[in-house]
């Protein structure tokens, strides 16, 4: 197996040879073969690298013009126990045939969405808290503002976006990493701007374990790839 490679030098080194190398096969089908694949070639086992100053940054790729959206963070909403109540209230059987009910939707801050053919939910921004609202207004659970901008800072104090053309679908698709960016300054208030506009989501996943417990497979803050710039100060072309 290739030797990790631990310095961000190495990284910028290995991805200017790899776009010299042109279209690659996929490591994995499906929407996240882009980010498997070249966390591979890179011999990167966890999705950050330790960069200068020991400061972190984390690894993100995509395909170019991608229309699907790119997770920012994931964080379980407060208290502990909401995720429990709203899949027992809204919750509806997985199409999996297991007996288990799951809850996935996409939700913003301008207009309600629909569960089960009824009007569902939508993201609220107060002073100090972001909430997760139904149509009668009730708050179903929430984000502490101060909680979720400290996740976000230690997350991304610097973030290598990679972008790539690709062609080809399934496992058959290819990749050709041609475009990097350094991104830095992660922008908290930008970000509940691009909250409120409606540009960025949250995505609702939540599911049960076989003995029906709760589980949370990622309640995610979601952006489209083309606008995931806008939420740093500071924007670099590497490559």
């Amino acid at each position: 197996m290739e030797e990790a490679i631990i310095t961000y030098k190495e990284i910028i080194k290995k991805l200017k040879e790899l776009k010299e190398v042109g279209f690659i096969k996929t490591h994995r089908g499906g929407n996240t073969g882009v980010g498997k694949t070249l966390e591979d070639i890179l011999g990167i086992k966890e999705n950050n690298i330790p960069g200068p100053n020991a400061k972190m940054i984390e690894l993100k790729s995509t395909r170019k013009g991608a229309s699907s959206m790119v997770t920012l963070l994931t964080l379980a909403p407060l208290p502990r126990s909401s995720n429990s109540r709203i899949l027992k209230r809204y919750g509806y059987l997985s199409s999996r045939g297991n007996n288990r009910k799951v809850l996935h939707t996409t939700v913003n801050s301008l207009d309600f969405n629909t569960i089960k053919g009824e009007y569902g939910f939508k993201i609220e921004i107060q002073k100090n808290k972001v909430d997760l609202i139904n149509a009668q207004k009730e708050v179903l659970c929430y984000w502490d503002r101060d909680t979720l901008k400290d996740a976000f800072e230690r997350k991304f104090p610097r973030l290598l976006y990679v972008k790539a053309d690709s062609r080809g679908r399934g496992s058959e698709e290819e990749f050709w990493y041609k475009e990097a960016w350094l991104l830095s300054g992660f922008d908290f208030k930008n970000f509940i701007r691009l909250l409120k506009k409606g540009t960025i989501l949250v995505d609702i996943r939540i599911g049960q374990y076989r003995d029906g417990r709760t589980h949370d497979h990622g309640t995610g803050f979601r952006v489209f790839p083309d606008k995931l710039d806008l939420c740093f100060s500071d924007r670099k072309r590497i490559m």
